[in-house]
């Protein structure tokens, strides 16, 4: 495995995270916690030290999942990496989504981010996780209510009280990283990018290289888009958040699929997955620190955590970005 530290923080994680939004089964159709504590030990057997949650995947319950799966493991070893901002409980703040939790009642889920919602935020997440301290506290999506300096205060007491070892944010623009700036050193940025979304090419990872700031990017493997597997009208259930994207229309699957097939000769020599293909070009891109990726069970999560295992050379990295330049944009 390779490690990094996320900015200048002193918080070292696995390149490859554990990413526990499946796990918590919110959005993803259900969940086996067995499974899912299974494929977090499966992971750290190989190296995955760092695990990324939030509390609202499964209103609390992916947190909880993981406080099980650590209670086994050596805590100075691994990093826990969750989130506050998204609240289902407290109709404050910004308006984010109706949605339904996983025994099927219907939620508002409200970005919020103010300075004693933060603090409750913290403590709920310490007690589900069982640990006395968070490793990278980040804000899950900005609160447009809330002024980034009243929510960067209330982490620096964090901080200093020791709850919490680094900040960082999620989904923010350059803009707001600097606001954030002003009060507290951001160590990273959370955001969504893959081979088929490419956006933050423009300005956030320059920004984020000048910077020293870590980038760790979401849905690297674009919901699963990017394994290969996906069927042109495929169909997803109620509450899974590929229903009606774009990117799983007929039209975007199959000029997606066409582009794999050209690497997947490249694959195959290499003796790997395109899965695995497709996570080790999102790690040799400029800028991108950490791949987040899910894991049901653990044989994926042992297939995801053998991607870091690739090497890609200049010319075979030259060959990927030839054909995703001649990708028909969705």
């Amino acid at each position: 495995m390779e490690y990094q530290e996320l900015g200048t923080s002193g918080v070292a994680v696995s390149r490859i995270t554990f990413g526990s939004w499946a796990a918590g089964g919110w959005m993803w159709g259900g969940t086996e916690q067995n499974d899912a504590v299974g494929a977090i030990h499966a992971s750290y057997d190989l190296g995955v030290t760092s695990i990324d949650t939030a509390p609202v995947y499964g209103m609390g319950f992916s947190e909880q999942i993981v406080g099980e799966a650590i209670k086994s493991l050596p805590r100075d070893k691994v990093q826990i990496l969750t989130k506050f901002g998204m609240r289902w409980d407290l109709a404050k703040g910004d308006f984010a989504m109706k949605t339904k939790d996983n025994n099927g009642h219907d939620l508002d889920v409200y970005k919020y981010a103010g300075r004693d919602s933060i603090i409750k935020e913290c403590e709920d997440s310490l007690r589900r996780l069982g640990t006395d301290y968070i490793d990278l506290y980040q804000q899950h999506w900005p609160d447009v209510t809330t002024p980034i300096d009243e929510t960067m205060e209330a982490v620096m007491r964090l901080i200093e009280q020791g709850k919490v070892r680094a900040a960082g944010v999620s989904n923010y623009s350059v803009a707001q990283m600097q606001e954030a700036e002003k009060t507290l050193n951001i160590a990273s940025n959370q955001v969504p990018y893959s081979m088929v979304r490419r956006d933050i090419e423009q300005d956030l990872v320059p920004f984020c290289m000048e910077h020293n700031k870590a980038i760790l990017v979401y849905s690297p493997l674009q919901l699963g888009l990017l394994t290969g597997k996906m069927k042109p009208g495929q169909e997803f259930g109620d509450g899974d958040l590929r229903r009606g994207h774009r990117l799983f229309t007929p039209e975007s699957v199959t000029r997606v699929n066409a582009m794999l097939n050209k690497i997947r000769p490249l694959a195959e020599t290499k003796n790997v997955t395109l899965g695995q293909l497709v996570l080790r070009w999102t790690l040799a891109q400029p800028g991108i620190t950490v791949a987040l990726v899910g894991a049901r069970n653990p044989e994926q999560a042992v297939q995801n955590a053998r991607a870091i295992d690739l090497q890609l050379s200049f010319e075979e990295l030259d060959f990927i970005n030839k054909q995703l330049a001649a990708l028909q944009p969705a």
